[in-house]
C-alpha cells in the first residue's frame, strides 16, 4: 500500500490523511505518523531527525567555476578555488540528469564561485528548465559584464526568477577599485536591455537586486547607487564585505554609522554582527545550505555550502542525488552545525572558519533553524510562468493558505 507514495497520519481527534511528499519532522506535540518508500511505517519515536534525512526541493548546482574579474578578496581571484575545485563549467547533460532525476526539486541555484555567464549551455538549461517547469535563481550574485544580448532576452523568456547583480560603486572609478577588470557601464547597459525584454514579454522576470558590498573607498557613493537602483526598477541592498574570511580584510569600513544604518542590521562588521545577534545572520544562512539548499560543484561533488571549496561529501552524479544528501558524512555534519557531534577531520566543515566561530561562542543551529522552509513547487512554477501568471497564482496561494487555516481542526 505504501510503496509508491509517501503518506502522513496526524493523529490528532480525527484522523486524516494527508497525500504528499515525505518531508521528517521532528516536533511531535500533536503527532505525525511518516510512511515512506525509505524508512517504512515509522511511529513518532522511529522518525529520523532532520539531521538524518533530507530531501529539499531547492538545490545550488555550480554553473561556472570561472571568472573574468579579479576581487582582491575573493578565492576564485586568487585561484584557490580553482586549485581545489577545478576551473570549469556545468554540462546541459549533468542539468539535464538532475532536473530529471530528481523532480521532487523544483527551484535550482546557478551561481556561486564565479560568473554563470560564461557558460555558453546556460541557454539550453534555461529552455530546459522552463520546460520541466523548475524556477531558476541567481541570488548569490552575477557581474554581468560579458552576456551576449540573445541570452539576456532568454532570462526574460524563459522566467529566469532573480538575479542579484554585484555593483560596488556608481561610477566606472569606484566600480573598478574591486571589480577589478569589470565595466560599470556595460553592466547598466546589460541591466536596460533586460528591461527592455521584460516590457516586451510583459514578465516581472527576472526580479533585479542591486547588491552593494560596503568597503572604505565606496561607502560615500551607497546613496547614488540607491537613486540608480530605483531608475532600473531594481530592489537594492548594502552587504558587508566577507571581511577576513578568505584572507586579509580589503577596504575597511570608515564611516561605521552610515553602514550601520544602510545595512539595516545595525552593525559595520561581521563581529559586531556577532556581539548584538550572537551569530552573524550571513554565515547561518551558508550552514543552513546543508538542509535546505545544498551546494553541488560542476562536476558533482557535493560541497554542502556555499562557502566550502576545500572538501567534499562525496559526488551527486555517481552516487545518486538524495544518496549523497543523506550520506554517512552529510548526516554527521548536520549534526556538527547542531553541536552535538565533535568535529571530525574528514568533515569539510571542520576546518571552516565560520564553524570555528561557532565553536567559540557556542551558538549552534537549533530545529527550529532547520525545518523545512518553503519553496515553490514545479506546479507552482507551472502556474506562473504557463497559465495564471505571477499575480494570479500568487492570489490562488494566499487563498488556499488561508482556506487551509479556516479548515484546521
Amino acid at each position: 500500500m505504501f510503496k509508491q507514495h509517501s503518506r502522513q497520519v496526524k493523529y490528532t481527534l480525527n484522523i486524516q490523511i494527508v497525500c504528499g511528499s515525505a518531508i521528517l519532522i521532528t516536533d511531535y506535540p500533536k503527532g505525525i505518523l511518516e510512511f515512506t518508500p525509505e524508512y517504512g511505517i515509522l511511529s513518532p519515536a522511529m522518525v529520523p531527525p532532520r539531521t538524518s534525512y533530507v530531501k529539499p526541493r531547492r538545490l545550488r548546482l555550480e554553473t561556472s567555476t570561472a571568472c573574468q574579474l579579479k576581487c582582491p578578496s575573493c578565492p576564485t581571484a586568487s585561484g584557490e578555488t580553482g586549485k581545489r575545485l577545478g576551473i570549469g563549467f556545468l554540462k546541459f547533460s549533468d542539468f539535464k540528469k538532475i532536473v530529471d532525476d530528481n523532480p521532487w526539486v523544483s527551484n535550482i541555484e546557478l551561481s556561486n564561485w564565479r560568473e554563470i555567464f560564461l557558460n555558453k549551455e546556460l541557454p539550453r538549461m534555461m529552455a530546459y528548465a522552463y520546460k520541466r517547469n523548475v524556477a531558476l535563481h541567481a541570488v548569490n550574485g552575477a557581474n554581468l559584464n560579458n552576456v551576449d544580448e540573445k541570452v539576456l532576452e532568454a532570462l526574460v523568456k524563459y522566467r529566469f526568477q532573480n538575479i542579484t547583480c554585484s555593483i560596488d560603486g556608481a561610477s566606472q572609478e569606484i566600480y573598478s577599485m574591486y571589480r577589478v577588470r569589470g565595466n560599470f557601464d556595460r553592466v547598466i547597459a546589460n541591466i536596460k536591455t533586460i528591461n527592455k525584454y521584460k516590457a516586451k514579454y510583459r514578465t516581472p522576470y527576472p526580479k533585479l537586486k542591486w547588491q552593494f558590498v560596503a568597503f572604505g573607498h565606496n561607502e560615500h557613493q551607497i546613496g547614488q547607487a540607491r537613486k540608480m537602483a530605483g531608475e532600473l526598477n531594481m530592489s537594492f541592498k548594502v552587504k558587508l564585505s566577507w571581511e577576513n574570511l578568505y584572507g586579509e580584510a580589503f577596504s575597511p569600513i570608515k564611516d561605521k554609522d552610515l553602514i550601520r544604518r544602510e545595512t539595516g542590521s545595525g552593525a559595520a562588521s561581521r563581529q559586531e554582527m556577532r556581539d548584538r545577534q550572537g551569530m552573524d545572520i550571513y554565515a547561518k544562512n551558508c550552514c543552513l545550505d546543508m538542509w535546505i539548499n545544498p551546494q553541488v560543484n560542476y562536476d558533482g561533488r557535493l560541497l554542502g555550502c556555499a562557502v566550502n571549496y576545500w572538501g567534499d561529501f562525496g559526488n551527486a552524479y555517481q552516487e545518486g542525488l538524495l544518496q549523497s544528501l543523506n550520506n554517512e558524512k552529510m548526516v554527521y555534519a548536520r549534526e556538527m552545525l547542531m553541536g552535538r557531534r565533535a568535529s571530525r577531520p574528514d568533515i569539510p566543515c571542520t576546518a571552516c572558519t565560520l564553524y570555528k566561530i561557532m565553536q567559540k561562542n557556542n551558538y549552534w543551529l537549533t530545529d527550529e533553524d532547520v525545518q523545512e522552509h518553503y519553496w515553490k513547487s514545479r506546479t507552482y512554477v507551472m502556474l506562473e510562468n504557463k497559465v495564471l501568471g505571477p499575480g494570479l497564482t500568487a492570489r490562488l496561494a494566499e487563498s488556499r493558505k488561508k482556506l487551509k487555516h479556516l479548515l484546521k481542526p
